[in-house]
């Protein structure tokens, strides 16, 4: 078993048989100072990961939702192989380009929805909505609307942690201490039927139109540039909005002359059933923000496609003046076209669309446990919202990580929580049976859960 190099003073962990120092040098994301324990994971094939105590995992969340044609494809290290033995990176500035960037620009205009025909490369979500920002404001800027500056998002949205994207994110975790954050931005109410419910309000997205509409005109709709959404939210608990929410809200927008932004970071490359959500909403946007799946998170990479009178308008004499230095990265590019390749091989979407059909039954069986409150799906996205009380839907008091962590510690289940809903995002591959292992293992601990967050031993 590989260990890290021994510090002088330090014990072996016993999670995971690593030697640790008494304070691991990495900083994880959420983690609180005073945790000493770790899962160190060393393998993964398909659905499953390894610990390095040779402990194995479903993994339900596809590593925040990115994996999808699944761990430990030799195509894919083949691709990259190839490409690093070949041409390992070159940019894109000015009028340099490389061959695979070329390639997989054709490959995914092809794929979205007709209209999405330019595209520019980044290496991941945050980054691709900050340039999706960018865009929206120097669009207009080279119209000469200058005073064309606002951002309209929603609450319980989630962008990416960057400066700009995590202004228009609506999760207060990413304000509070950050400040000040992007100015000239505005968080709307998210369509979600399940909370609008329990407030009485009956047509949801008559609620948010109206929303809207007072929005625009309070602000004014000459100062806003842009409405930026996740299709369906993600890290909000997979909420689908109604059917008709996305198409009133972009025809309302471009009554105003207001760019719509989708952030697929999530739900784009298949993980709806569709290559892309805006497909399943039959609505395209002026910008689409992509990643994750793109690469099924091999390597880092992103898209943002944009219509030809949003590329016209931010190119123009001068052209666009910002790039990075991975933007449209060989190896990222070539790694992307072999993902593609076993997405469209393997019917992956089809799988979605049958497995995540699949699971909702199987999840809605747990509808008689006293703390589920509501199943959502849409695809392979899918959510458990959990309930201290059904009948308020309040959520539970302390959230739903106690549960992720007994899920993963008696289940052998790795899934991602937020503070109302179980989140579950399996790689593309997932087939029946560890569909139904994971509904199985979720029925035995949710079956432990007490209203007040507790979970029996």
């Amino acid at each position: 078993m590989p260990t890290s190099q021994h510090v002088p003073g330090a014990d072996p962990d016993r999670t995971t048989g690593w030697v640790l120092a008494d304070r691991e040098r990495l900083i994880h994301p959420n983690l609180p100072a005073d945790r000493a324990d770790r899962i160190v994971m060393v393998e993964g094939r398909g659905c499953r990961v390894k610990d390095s105590t040779g402990r194995s995992y479903l993994d339900a969340s596809a590593v925040l939702g990115m994996m999808q044609v699944g761990h430990g494809r030799p195509e894919l290290a083949a691709a990259a192989h190839a490409q690093m033995s070949t041409l390992e990176c070159f940019h894109l500035w000015e009028n340099m380009t490389n061959d695979k960037a070329v390639e997989l620009a054709v490959r995914i205009t092809d794929l979205a929805p007709a209209g999405l025909d330019r595209i520019f490369f980044t290496s991941g979500g945050a980054e691709g909505n900050e340039i999706a920002l960018r865009m929206a404001r120097f669009f207009h800027h080279r119209q000469g609307r200058t005073e064309r500056t606002w951002i309209l998002s929603r609450k319980s949205a989630y962008h990416g942690i960057a400066y700009g994207a995590g202004s228009v994110s609506g999760l207060p975790v990413y304000h509070e201490g950050f400040g000040p954050t992007l100015p000239d931005v505005h968080h709307l109410t998210a369509p979600d039927p399940y909370k609008a419910a329990a407030q009485g309000i009956e047509d949801v997205t008559e609620h948010c139109l109206r929303e809207l509409s007072d929005t625009i005109e309070r602000i004014g709709p000459d100062r806003i540039a842009a409405m930026i959404g996740e299709p369906i939210m993600s890290v909000g608990g997979s909420v689908a909005p109604p059917a008709d929410y996305w198409p009133r809200v972009a025809q309302l927008l471009r009554s105003h002359g207001i760019l719509l932004i989708f952030d697929e970071v999530v739900t784009g490359y298949g993980r709806t059933g569709e290559w892309f959500a805006a497909q399943h909403f039959g609505v395209v946007p002026d910008l689409m923000v992509t990643a994750k799946g793109i690469t099924s998170g091999y390597v880092p990479h992103g898209a943002v496609l944009t219509t030809e009178e949003v590329a016209a308008g931010i190119t123009g004499t001068g052209g666009f003046p910002i790039g990075y230095t991975y933007t449209g990265h060989p190896t990222a590019c070539a790694v992307s076209l072999a993902t593609l390749d076993i997405i469209e091989r393997e019917d992956l979407l089809g799988n979605a669309t049958k497995i995540g059909s699949h699971l909702a039954t199987r999840l809605g069986e747990l509808r008689d446990l006293p703390v589920v409150g509501d199943i959502r799906q849409t695809g392979l996205m899918l959510a458990v919202e959990l309930v201290a009380d059904k009948d308020t839907r309040t959520s539970l008091p302390t959230g739903t990580a106690p549960v992720a962590r007994a899920l993963r510690e008696d289940a052998g289940i790795i899934l991602r929580g937020n503070p109302r809903s179980l989140l579950i995002n399996p790689p593309l591959v997932i087939g029946p049976e560890e569909a139904d292992e994971l509904a199985d293992g979720l029925r035995a601990v949710l079956a432990r859960v007490e209203p007040d967050g507790r979970v029996r031993d």
